[in-house]
């Protein structure tokens, strides 16, 4: 079976949410933070396994352009200026049906992140 291909995508500025609804029926709203600290981009995923970057201070990010690439993905524009990574169907589908697990291990990365940096100030 193939991937499922995006049949819409809608920009919700006012929710900071973009909706994106498959072929295969499936519609996911992907919360504009999750999008930024998940970005296909080398910036964030790294040039390898085990080079990813926690990316903090995304909280209010915003989305200013969805620009379509070919057939098969979109580039996000957000309003801190990223704007590198190709969000392929394929992998819009992933960020959807992973939302609740990719999350959940986001905000513990940035717990810890937030907690070792308390203590490097604390030391101080």
């Amino acid at each position: 079976m193939s991937d499922p291909v995006a049949t819409e995508i809608r920009l919700r500025r006012a929710s900071r949410v973009l909706e994106v609804s498959f072929s295969d029926g499936s519609r996911f709203e992907l919360p504009f933070e999750y999008l930024r600290v998940h970005s296909p981009s080398a910036e964030v995923k790294g040039h390898g396994p085990g080079q990813e970057v926690l990316v903090l201070g995304k909280e209010n990010v915003g989305i200013r352009a969805v620009e379509p690439v070919g057939q098969y993905a979109v580039k996000l524009v957000f309003d801190d200026g990223h704007d590198t990574g190709l969000y392929t169907w394929k992998y819009l589908h992933e960020l959807g049906r992973e939302r609740e697990t990719k999350w959940a291990r986001y905000l513990e990365r940035r717990a810890r992140a937030r907690d070792s940096r308390g203590d490097a100030q604390r030391s101080k």
